[in-house]
């Protein structure tokens, strides 16, 4: 991503695919319970503890518009960071319709309860550290295109928030297009930095994402074709007119070049 251009992540499709919370999903600020100490003499009965996260082997739920990561733990009784630790999500958490979460740990199968362990009567969580993006290409089985004709103004960087994915130049108007064939999932202006954005979800696993156009020409629900204009380059949400351009594996955005023909 440019060096004049902040773009905060899809991890995911979400879910993109991450959230990137994505779309129509709020980023969720979780406050705990204030701990202070006595007013007036009189004390406070202490908060609280909270309950063990309950991992269910193998299980997994479908993100839906309006849902944020917070919701979703609670409906499943999970402790917010550890279903954030199982996905590899960090804070805002920001989810995409469709995006689909592991409800428990990585590697193990979910058979324990947030990797808790008993020593002395207490109770100790350690969640699972977040899995990191593959570094290397992942067959997906779709021939993508690139979305726009332009030159590149920024490159993907591993766990940088601001550059999931590459950052393609031109003209206010230059069509962007459908780098394969999926459904749309989101068009909206709904995540904080993205713009007017489009989330096309190509199957269970990948999703793209396609941010600070100036116009939006699909509708969610609508299938679309790789090559197919789906909106006009713009600078909503950016310094200069661009495409910001993911591409999710998993929810986790994953390096574009790797995907894209080359040059």
């Amino acid at each position: 991503m440019s060096e004049t251009t902040r773009t905060p992540t899809l991890a995911m499709a979400a879910c993109l695919l991450a959230t990137l919370t994505l779309i129509g999903c709020s980023s969720t600020v979780v406050r705990e319970p204030s701990r202070g100490g006595s007013r007036g003499g009189a004390s406070r009965p202490s908060a609280p503890a909270q309950r063990p996260s309950v991992a269910k082997p193998g299980a997994t739920v479908i993100v839906q518009r309006g849902e944020g990561l917070y919701r979703i733990a609670t409906n499943n009784g999970i402790q917010l960071a550890d279903l954030a630790a199982w996905n590899g999500l960090s804070p805002p958490y920001n989810l995409y319709p469709g995006q689909r979460l592991k409800l428990y740990p990585p590697g193990r199968g979910g058979s324990s309860s947030s990797g808790s362990s008993s020593s002395g009567g207490s109770t100790a969580s350690r969640p699972s550290a977040p899995v990191p993006a593959p570094a290397a290409p992942i067959d997906s089985g779709i021939r993508w295109r690139w979305p726009a004709d332009g030159p590149l103004l920024g490159r993907f960087v591993a766990n940088e928030p601001t550059k999931q994915g590459v950052d393609i130049g031109g003209a206010p108007g230059t069509p962007v297009r459908a780098a394969a064939d999926g459904v749309v999932v989101y068009s909206g202006t709904g995540l904080v930095g993205y713009g007017e954005l489009i989330i096309v979800k190509h199957n269970e696993q990948w999703l793209s994402a396609y941010g600070h156009n100036r116009k939006r020409l699909v509708n969610e629900g609508q299938l679309v074709k790789a090559g197919e204009q789906i909106a006009e380059m713009g600078r909503s949400g950016a310094a200069r007119d661009q495409l910001h351009f993911e591409v999710r594996y998993n929810a986790k955005p994953v390096d574009p070049l790797l995907y894209l023909p080359a040059k």
